[in-house]
């Protein structure tokens, strides 16, 4: 039984080597002092991840208008670009005034499927209508990368349910078809004339299962820690840097933290880029509270959800707009 306690203030972020025998507990440790972790010894090679930054840098040396014509409200999932400004991820409530838009243009992949496929043709964010640019090699890259991270994201999860004292498969029959979202990032320099709580990305919590990143080496990704303090999530090379997300914290019945964090190019001279794959459970999975996360004296904190339910409320919190309702109606 995992029954709460309260967190400790993290100093530092942990680095956790997946080859060594006590995982489960190091990440036990992590994600109710942070909700974030490094993976070392993570299996996925290093010229992958190299070509995925040269992939990622040449897509947005294209022309705006050349990106402007794949942007993401063009599709039935909304997968493609995102100009600057085109996010807010500060404040995401209906009442707190809105922060200024966020310096980033960013690219959504979701998981690639035909049109004929039942998945997509719910019009459901992570699965089909993916917009390819002009860019001979871009797709097949982009794929290459998003299955070995989706692999690595079965890893990890097969850790974190060893964590939270349940098999090891737990998770697997809630990712058999999840929502995948592979994004590609560009921070521009940090302008001297930005607005007051002006970043890159504002303050937020991740929306989903769990998140897998790697940045290049220019870092300004900070992560907030239980008394407040913003601790840096420094570039550690060989690495990736995991996060849990809003559903991982309901399901877990607030044991495990999804926890605030926000980025700032610290370059005014230079673009920063990163790469984040957002892994999720399918979205008609049923989120309540995991068996070892409760007992009598420590009920329940979180009504049951589906996945899809919550994701298209923190979408039309961020973006302004809702579901589509072929998409509502597919929850």
């Amino acid at each position: 039984m995992l029954l709460y306690t309260p967190p400790i203030a993290a100093k530092t972020i942990p680095v956790v080597d997946l080859s060594a025998s006590n995982v489960p507990s190091q990440i036990n440790k992590a994600c109710r002092e942070t909700g974030f972790f490094y993976v070392a010894a993570h299996g996925i090679p290093q010229a992958l991840i190299d070509a995925q930054f040269e992939w990622t840098r040449r897509f947005f040396a294209l022309p705006l208008e050349t990106k402007l014509a794949l942007h993401m409200k063009n599709s039935a999932s909304t997968t493609g670009y995102e100009p600057i400004g085109g996010q807010t991820l500060d404040s995401q409530d209906d009442v707190a005034p809105k922060a200024p838009p966020d310096l980033k243009e960013s690219f959504y992949i979701a998981m690639d499927l035909p049109p004929s496929h039942p998945w997509a043709q719910k019009n459901i964010r992570g699965f089909g209508h993916n917009q390819w640019p002009t860019l001979p090699g871009f797709r097949e890259q982009m794929l290459a990368y998003q299955a070995a991270v989706r692999a690595l994201g079965d890893r990890v999860l097969a850790m974190l349910a060893l964590s939270l004292e349940l098999p090891a498969h737990f998770f697997a029959p809630y990712y058999d078809m999840p929502g995948t979202t592979l994004r590609l990032l560009r921070y521009p320099p940090h302008p001297s004339a930005a607005a007051a709580n002006q970043l890159g990305a504002g303050a937020h919590t991740d929306w989903g299962g769990v998140t897998l990143l790697v940045q290049d080496e220019l870092g300004g990704l900070e992560v907030r820690d239980v008394s407040g303090e913003w601790i840096r999530a420094r570039p550690i090379p060989g690495t990736f840097v995991v996060n849990l997300g809003d559903l991982m914290q309901r399901w877990t019945n607030g044991v495990y933290r999804s926890n605030m964090h926000r980025v700032k190019n610290n370059s005014s001279t230079r673009d920063r880029y990163s790469i984040p794959f957002f892994y999720s459970p399918r979205p008609d999975s049923r989120i309540e509270c995991m068996p070892t996360c409760t007992d009598a004296a420590n009920p329940p904190k979180y009504p049951p959800c589906t996945a899809a339910e919550h994701t298209y409320e923190m979408f039309r919190r961020s973006y302004g707009f809702a579901a589509s309702a072929s998409q509502r109606s597919a929850m």
